[in-house]
C-alpha cells in the first residue's frame, strides 16, 4: 500500500466513525421527539423528565463529534468532497443538538400542563405533527447514509405539510382562547409546543439540504414551500 493509499484509508475510517456517531445521535433525537410528544399527550411527568435528562447525552455526543471533526481537519487537511463531508457532519450535528433542545423544551411544558385540562383534539394533533417530523428525520438520516439526494429533496418538500399542521393548530388555539378565556394559559403553552415542533421540521429540512449539498456540491436553488403564514411568537428558551 502506498503512502497516499494509507492516508486515504485512514481518512475513510475516521469518516466512518464520525458518521456512525451522527447516526447514533440521530436515533437519540428521534426518540426524544416521540417521547416528548407522548409525555405531553399522556401528561407523563416521569417520561418528560427522562427526555430532559437524555438531552445531556445528546449534547455530549455533539461535542464529541465536533472534536473528532476538528481532529480530522487538522490531521488530514481534507479538500473538495472530503471537506464537504466534514462540513456536512458539523452542520447536521448542530441541527440535531438544536432539535434535541426543542424536545427538551416540550418536556418542560408537560409539567406545567399536568394541572390543566386537555384542549379538545389538540394533543392528538400535536402528536401527529411530531410523528411527521420524526419520519422526516428518519428519511433525512437514510438519505445521508445512502447519499440519496432525491430522498433528501422529498423531505425538503414535506416541510410544507408540517407548516400546514402548525397553521391549523394556531387557528384552533386562537378560537379556543376567544371562546373561553380560561383556556388562554393552556393554549399558550400548547402553542409554544406546536411552534417548537414546527422549528424541528425546519431544522430537519435544513439537514436534508445539507445532504443535497454533500451529494451534488450545490445547495438547492429554489426556496422550499413554506406554509407557516402566522405571525411569529417567541420560541422557548
Amino acid at each position: 500500500m502506498t503512502e497516499q493509499q494509507h492516508i486515504s484509508s485512514a481518512y475513510d475510517r475516521d469518516l466512518e466513525s464520525i458518521v456512525t456517531m451522527i447516526v447514533r445521535m440521530g436515533g437519540m433525537v428521534e426518540d426524544a421527539i416521540l417521547q416528548s410528544s407522548d409525555a405531553l399527550a399522556n401528561r407523563d411527568v416521569e417520561l418528560a423528565e427522562k427526555v430532559r435528562a437524555g438531552d445531556k447525552q445528546i449534547d455530549a455526543l455533539e461535542e464529541q463529534i465536533n472534536e473528532e471533526a476538528a481532529r480530522i481537519i487538522a490531521l488530514r487537511a481534507p479538500v473538495s468532497k472530503d471537506l464537504r463531508s466534514i462540513l456536512t457532519v458539523l452542520r447536521i450535528a448542530g441541527a440535531l443538538e438544536r432539535i434535541g433542545d426543542y424536545a427538551k423544551n416540550i418536556a418542560k411544558r408537560t409539567s406545567a400542563l399536568v394541572e390543566m385540562g386537555a384542549i379538545s383534539g389538540t394533543d392528538a394533533s400535536l402528536k401527529r405533527m411530531a410523528r411527521s417530523v420524526q419520519e422526516m428525520m428518519k428519511d433525512t438520516l437514510d438519505s445521508y447514509i445512502k447519499h440519496d439526494a432525491e430522498l433528501a429533496e422529498d423531505v425538503r418538500q414535506r416541510d410544507h405539510d408540517v407548516d400546514q399542521m402548525y397553521n391549523a393548530l394556531f387557528r384552533e388555539f386562537l378560537t379556543f382562547m376567544m371562546e373561553d378565556p380560561r383556556q388562554i394559559t393552556a393554549c399558550m403553552h400548547l402553542h409554544f409546543v406546536a411552534k417548537n415542533i414546527e422549528r424541528m421540521g425546519d431544522l430537519t429540512t435544513n439537514m436534508a439540504e445539507q445532504v443535497i449539498y454533500l451529494v451534488t456540491g450545490e445547495m438547492p436553488d429554489e426556496d422550499r414551500p413554506k406554509g407557516d403564514k402566522t405571525s411569529y411568537m417567541s420560541e422557548l428558551n
